[in-house]
């Protein structure tokens, strides 16, 4: 474990940060805003389990785990072969088992679903939207440097998971379903 004696290091004072590998970079590269944005993802869960229900709040705080060892992948240029930490088959694997049992106590959709209902699954809708605005900035940088395939992956399950665990905590109230063109 490493510790620090202090929180500053005055090393990100000129707009540079370090990657994994040791490398400076922009604060704003490309892919420290990737990360940045897994990082804010992992934060909106912070506040959406303290409304979740005990079931959900054990995945999400798995999910936080997951999501600092998917910000490790990250912060490590694919080039560099001595990450410790990577995203595999095992994390996406653990979602969509998770998404599969949550789904199966859940009715059939028949409609889209608008975000809302209680606290913990509005939260978890809005951490779905984090999600996948990382997505889309994942997919960027994937066009300019390798990422790792299962990254791309477990956001995209992840983004699911968010899904079904906002449907499970709505499920007392029912879903709020779209109803295209209805009025006030």
């Amino acid at each position: 474990m490493v510790r620090l004696d202090k929180i500053y290091t005055r090393g990100g004072d000129k707009g540079e940060t370090s990657l994994g590998d040791g490398q400076r970079v922009k604060k704003n590269s490309l892919r420290v805003d990737v990360y940045g944005e897994v990082d804010e993802a992992n934060a909106a869960l912070g506040v959406a389990i303290i409304y979740c229900s005990p079931k959900i709040k054990n995945v999400l705080q798995k999910i936080q785990n997951d999501l600092f060892d998917l910000g490790a992948d990250l912060c490590f240029p694919d080039s560099n072969q001595k990450k410790s930490l990577k995203v595999s088959k095992n994390h996406v694997e653990d979602l969509e088992n998770k998404i599969d049992e949550i789904n199966e106590s859940l009715n059939p959709l028949n409609s889209f679903i608008l975000p809302g209902g209680e606290k913990s699954s509005a939260f978890l809708h809005h951490c779905r939207c984090i999600v996948r605005r990382a997505e889309r900035k994942l997919v960027t940088l994937s066009e300019k440097e390798h990422i790792n395939d299962m990254v791309f992956q477990y956001f995209n399950r992840l983004s699911d998971f968010l899904f079904v665990a906002a449907r499970f905590e709505n499920k007392k109230k029912g879903d709020i379903l779209w109803m295209p063109g209805k009025k006030i």
